[in-house]
């Protein structure tokens, strides 16, 4: 077989195990084979990279980000559908669709995804277009981005001539949007209200590798133009969407007259939650293609489908006392306990509180009758509580000035409402901390997982992250399935860390709003450990990327005595990142050279941390707070503290649209 042949195979057989793998949840190869046969087709497009194919699955890792996303207009427009919330609301829209009909209706009942409305664009079978909904007339051109979410086939089975367009959604599934946000929590940020706000924000990324993180998935449920392909009805193009690979919610039939299309409404009330997606509600489409063409459509709605919403569930519970979590960065987090109760079909008994200043707004006291939901029928939270029940014997939370885990005093930095235990040793903080020192973005070990930080904890061959690097092979080979190679892999893997820059020193050690631009922005301007450690926190705020709350925090944490003293042996160890080095020279100047720029509020196309970089690598100056130095103030979503001060002070205030724009028109000019 010639090598063309032989990557045309690859080709094939990667993306069938693909779309076994992640559509059909029926894999056929291991990991292990499926990493193998990637790892061949790779090194074949190393060395042809005139034979990648649109189809290649190397096609799905992210590429080059994006200045701005390219609008699109959608040929046929994408409608918004019109809601009902009740039963009744439901059974009369449904009775009118089939007296127009003039004959008993048949329906395609097809759950409600709680995502991102997308269109896609395949020519001849193969993946070429993806567009946002934009404002149903207009969207955004978000093909790359697209091509990072693994169940979308970039190639569809069979044979699909011409051009075709299908629509559906985006959407994150439970586990992956708990996880999110989990770590968010842990690093002391805001929590994602719903997977859908994650999906759009996701989607909108303008680097596509923070998209491929997100592990977003999708659904399609809408041919366009579905006559000229010979289909007569919904379920006609459901069940071939499916056949040619296309990833379809299967919870979908078809109900004849409006009582059975009702009954699928009961039906799924309570089911719904044992999905691993989040769905909102029903949508009822006339099955038959022929009733859209008689009930047509509105200028903003079509009249052939309806969404039916079911309600948030709600339950009223006592709070029987709040406790406090230690997350891996330190954050202190209270936490309701109550009794028992169902809520979207799981038993829920715990509810973050997230931080003081949240039980104060709410009024919450041990004792309260509280109501409780499934943010985003999803994660557990507090809503409000009861003051007119309370009967004297509630007693207000105050937050604790130690560490419950280790009795560290807690601190709150700058800028921040959560409170943190500083203390690197603390042992509810301990594994998590291991296990993110030794990840890929911090200091590389390869071999040193969780199972395994877990033993070295327990066995106490590991107190501090230091005695990571006074392991041996000896001692390694005793635990529980280490043998004597992988024992030695390992000891190699940490002296081979011992070599990492002092920017993923610092991402590693977990020092709160230390990420790796704040870290490159500290290596950048002073060069050592011990030069960031002598700077004052005055000295530190003024450096590009770090700002007030960021320099708090470096300062706090440096000072703090069982920190410097586990820096020291670092050192002692052997660790480059600890040895004295200049600074590296400041960025040449730009086009925004003299501008002070500060983002606030949750963006949508990109990390904060990300625009910052494209606005320093520009010439501006990037500031964590709002002075009457700063220029200019880029406001996204829940923009807070920060705008009402840019107002007061009339400092210019744009939008994330705006920035984009302008960022776009500076660059044309380098």
């Amino acid at each position: 077989m010639s090598d063309r042949a032989r990557y045309d195979e690859l080709v094939e057989t990667v993306n069938e195990n693909s779309y076994l793998y992640y559509v059909k949840d029926a894999p056929v190869l291991s990991d292990f084979e499926w990493d193998q046969l990637m790892n061949e087709l790779l090194s074949i497009e190393r060395e042809h990279p005139d034979w990648i194919r649109p189809d290649s699955p190397s096609r799905r890792v992210g590429g080059t980000a994006l200045d701005a996303f390219e609008k699109v207009t959608h040929q046929i427009p994408m409608l918004s559908l019109e809601d009902v919330f009740s039963p009744e609301e439901l059974t009369g829209w449904l009775a009118r669709a089939e007296k127009e009909i003039g004959s008993q209706s048949e329906w395609c009942c097809e759950l409600k995804i709680d995502g991102l409305a997308i269109s896609l664009i395949y020519q001849d079978g193969v993946f070429v277009r993806g567009a946002t909904r934009g404002d149903g007339h207009v969207g955004e051109d978000v093909t790359a981005n697209l091509r990072t979410v693994r169940s979308l086939p970039l190639k569809l089975r069979g044979s699909v001539p011409g051009l075709l367009e299908v629509r559906g959604e985006v959407y994150m599934d439970k586990t992956s949007f708990e996880a999110l946000n989990r770590r968010r929590e842990e690093a002391g940020e805001a929590l994602f209200a719903n997977p859908r706000n994650v999906a759009a924000g996701s989607l909108r990324q303008l680097d596509p590798t923070v998209t491929s993180q997100r592990n977003l998935q999708v659904f399609l449920y809408y041919v366009m133009n579905p006559h000229e392909r010979g289909f007569e009805t919904q379920s006609d193009c459901l069940n071939w969407m499916a056949s040619v690979g296309l990833p379809v919610q299967p919870a979908w039939r078809v109900s004849r007259g409006t009582a059975e299309a009702a009954q699928f409404v009961e039906e799924w009330r309570d089911r719904r939650f044992d999905l691993s997606y989040g769905t909102d509600g029903v949508v009822f489409k006339a099955n038959k293609l022929s009733d859209w063409d008689l009930l047509s459509a509105t200028s903003r709605t079509p009249r052939w489908a309806v969404a039916f919403k079911y309600p948030p569930e709600e339950k009223t519970v006592h709070l029987d006392a709040i406790d406090v979590s230690v997350g891996r960065t330190g954050v202190i987090t209270p936490v309701a306990i109550f009794q028992p109760v169902v809520l979207s079909g799981t038993n829920v008994s715990r509810a973050s509180l997230h931080n003081g200043g949240e039980i104060a707004r709410k009024d919450i006291r041990v004792g309260d009758w509280i109501t409780v939901r499934k943010a985003g029928e999803i994660i557990p939270e507090v809503v409000k509580s009861d003051a007119s029940r309370r009967d004297g014997t509630q007693t207000p939370f105050i937050m604790p000035e130690r560490c419950p885990s280790c009795g560290h005093p807690v601190v709150q930095l700058q800028g921040e409402a959560a409170l943190r235990c500083q203390n690197v040793s603390c042992p509810a903080q301990m594994l998590a901390r291991l296990v993110h020192f030794a990840s890929r973005g911090a200091m590389d070990v390869r071999g040193l997982g969780e199972a395994l930080a877990q033993q070295l904890l327990s066995s106490r061959l590991v107190v501090t992250l230091a005695d990571l690097y006074r392991l041996t092979a000896d001692q390694l080979a005793g635990l529980e399935r280490m043998g004597e190679k992988s024992a030695s892999s390992l000891v190699q893997a940490l002296e081979g860390a011992k070599k990492r820059p002092l920017d993923r020193l610092l991402v590693a050690l977990g020092i709160p709003l230390v990420g790796p631009s704040a870290a490159r922005a500290l290596v950048g301007r002073f060069g050592s450990l011990e030069a960031i450690g002598q700077a004052t926190e005055d000295e530190l705020s003024k450096v590009e990327g770090i700002g007030p709350a960021i320099a708090g925090s470096v300062a706090s944490w440096l000072a703090d005595s069982a920190n410097r003293a586990l820096l020291q042996d670092f050192s002692s160890l052997g660790l480059e990142a600890c040895t004295s080095r200049e600074p590296t020279q400041p960025a040449q100047p730009g086009p925004w050279t003299g501008q002070v720029i500060v983002f606030t509020g949750e963006m949508a196309s990109m990390p904060r941390s990300q625009a910052s970089e494209l606005a320093r690598g520009l010439g501006a100056k990037v500031t964590g707070s709002v002075s009457s130095k700063t220029t200019l103030l880029v406001a996204g979503e829940a923009a807070g503290s920060k705008l009402d001060k840019a107002n007061s002070l009339g400092i210019p205030v744009i939008s994330e649209e705006e920035f984009l724009s302008r960022l776009q028109a500076a660059k044309s000019t380098l």
